[in-house]
């Protein structure tokens, strides 16, 4: 999977289970195939976990056939926060987001300052570049009428998932390539499937 969040979800059928998907890329759920996250996808540990958990109770070897980019950017709860005040402040023009925090997201990813999924293999550099994340939301989420979000709740929870992602972040580019220089065929899958 290339982009996007966990805002569109597709379903599949596969020899009669269905599965429903919003995050993972469909090749998860069938065997032999290598399941990659890349960096152009925001990512939501919490719904990553949910899905995978979902997946997992049904059978589906998630964590054995999954990989993710470093480079992928996470959605921190300040990242829904905002999304949430921006449109309360926007009123009746507001755009109707889903409030998941995707396009607050995807602004710390260009703007260079959002935390990665290979920052949560460095447990001192992860307090550190959230502590300064947090600092810049904060005082546009306020700006707009919202409450600010302290560290250590917002870092507790990244710490409870890496133990469970970190082992799966991996250098997909070099994995890709290595695929595709072995010949294996490649399907890259956006946001809607």
């Amino acid at each position: 999977r290339f982009q996007g969040g966990h805002n569109a979800g597709h379903t599949l059928v596969i020899d009669g289970k269905v599965f429903k998907l919003s995050l993972l890329p469909s090749g998860i759920v069938r065997g032999g195939k290598l399941s990659v996250i890349g960096n152009g996808v925001v990512l939501s540990l919490e719904a990553l976990i949910t899905e995978a958990n979902a997946l997992v109770a049904n059978g589906v070897p998630v964590f054995e056939r999954l990989r993710i980019s470093p480079a992928c950017p996470l959605i921190l709860p300040s990242h829904v926060a905002l999304d949430h005040a921006r449109e309360r402040a926007r009123g009746a023009s507001a755009i109707g987001t889903t409030g998941r925090g995707i396009g607050p997201a995807y602004e710390d990813k260009a703007a260079r300052r959002g935390i990665r999924a290979g920052d949560l293999r460095h447990p001192s550099r992860l307090r550190q570049k959230l502590t300064l994340a947090l600092s810049e939301l904060n005082q546009r989420i306020v700006a707009l009428g919202g409450d600010a979000l302290d560290v250590d709740p917002v870092l507790a929870d990244l710490q409870s998932h890496a133990s469970r992602l970190a082992p799966h972040v991996v250098d997909t580019s070099l994995l890709l390539s290595q695929c595709a220089d072995d010949g294996k065929c490649l399907l890259f899958e956006g946001a809607q499937g």
